[in-house]
């Protein structure tokens, strides 16, 4: 039996998450719901969401579910314990973890940073969780002027480096996270080692496209490994790459945000007219969940919703696009963590009936499972759903 679908596009809306899973409290995110806590705060113009059947899934203020809705619906729970970026995207693939990244909220211990001082023959400063962009006004002069670089993390499981670019150059800036990676083993194997470059002067820094994130390596026998088997292109776009160190992906594009991130999977349906679109759009998480910005995030899902008939107008009959989340960042809360919720799921072919619920997935693996099947593979976790499309 044929594949169902020549081509996937799955797009994953960074931390739009749709409510609080059963053990959010847990984690400290009771209560929290990002779309349902954005429209309940700011009114949300998202018509063509709703018409694929986004307030389907959920009573969602202001949006009134579609009757007919020409996608089909439903939520994911993440199964594996964790709310961050590689614990998400990893089970997407097919890959549970049986316990979550390690976090340092109060820094890393002076004994894994003695040794990377050592390493790269130079001080640090920092050490602590911050925001980038407020630990760079914070101590970005002191670094110009001592050369040390700011070491800090975040509520993602992350060994953060920042320095400027005209005080240590970018390959340096580079070679210290690739030796931050070589350390950081066993018990403080974090999901990320990101170089995060920074220019400018005091009073007015600014965080350049120079970022590279320095994944851990996901076990094999994952989805994109599967794909890279049976000779079936992907082609990753925004920080998709970097999650998964480029593994099993064939051609990559890097992204300056979501805009760029929607202009480029454009381009990339034009160059890729079989196989899997791999999506991630960064901005709803890194510019406005952790900044508990309500209007900046609202306005980013606007700027999707209106982009999508340009999309739904290129895509063909044996085209499917998949929309979910990896986690939620609710910015409604105190908190500016992200947030234990259930991910929605909305997946659109023009050559399949819609109005199909899916209900709740047990494991974002399912949608991992799915594109598998498709393509005549099989990974570990999850359950497909491609005969219900």
């Amino acid at each position: 039996m044929g594949k169902r679908f020549d081509r996937v596009i799955w797009i994953v809306l960074d931390s739009v998450g749709i409510g609080e899973m059963p053990d959010a409290a847990a984690y400290g995110d009771a209560g929290s719901d990002t779309l349902g806590n954005i429209a309940r705060q700011r009114a949300l113009r998202l018509p063509n969401f709703t018409r694929l059947g986004l307030a389907n899934i959920k009573p969602l203020a202001g949006l009134a579910p579609d009757p007919s809705p020409a996608g089909s619906f439903g939520k994911c729970t993440l199964a594996s314990p964790g709310k961050d970026t590689t614990t998400g995207h990893w089970e997407m693939v097919g890959i549970h973890l049986e316990k979550p990244l390690p976090l340092f909220p109060n820094g890393f211990p002076r004994e894994i940073l003695s040794v990377f001082e050592d390493r790269i023959g130079r001080s640090t400063i920092g050490n602590k969780a911050a925001s980038g962009t407020e630990i760079i006004k914070e101590l970005g002069e002191e670094h110009m002027r001592t050369g040390s670089p700011i070491v800090y993390t975040s509520a993602d499981s992350v060994f953060q480096i920042a320095a400027h670019e005209d005080v240590i150059p970018l390959w340096e800036q580079y070679k210290i996270c690739e030796t931050a990676r070589e350390i950081l083993r066993g018990p403080f194997e974090v999901g990320r080692v990101i170089a995060r470059p920074f220019t400018g002067e005091p009073g007015s820094f600014t965080r350049t496209t120079n970022r590279h994130d320095y994944a851990v390596p996901p076990p094999r026998g994952m989805l994109l490994d599967q794909l890279a088997e049976r000779n079936i292109p992907v082609h990753s776009i925004g920080k998709i790459f970097d999650v998964f160190l480029g593994r099993g992906i064939s051609v990559y594009d890097k992204t300056k945000g979501n805009t760029d991130g929607l202009r480029v999977t454009m381009e990339a349906m034009e160059a890729t007219p079989q196989g899997l679109i791999f999506v991630n759009l960064v901005d709803f998480d890194m510019l406005y969940g952790h900044r508990n910005d309500v209007e900046g995030y609202a306005r980013a899902l606007e700027e999707a919703d209106a982009w999508l008939p340009q999309f739904m107008s290129a895509m063909g009959p044996r085209d499917l696009a998949v929309f979910c989340a990896d986690h939620g960042c609710d910015p409604t809360t105190p908190s500016t963590d992200h947030s234990r919720e259930y991910t929605p799921l909305v997946c659109y072919s023009p050559g399949a009936a819609g109005g199909k619920d899916l209900g709740t997935r047990a494991t974002l693996s399912d949608i991992g499972q799915t594109v598998a099947e498709n393509y005549g593979a099989v990974i570990t976790k999850g359950t497909s759903f491609l005969h219900e499309l």
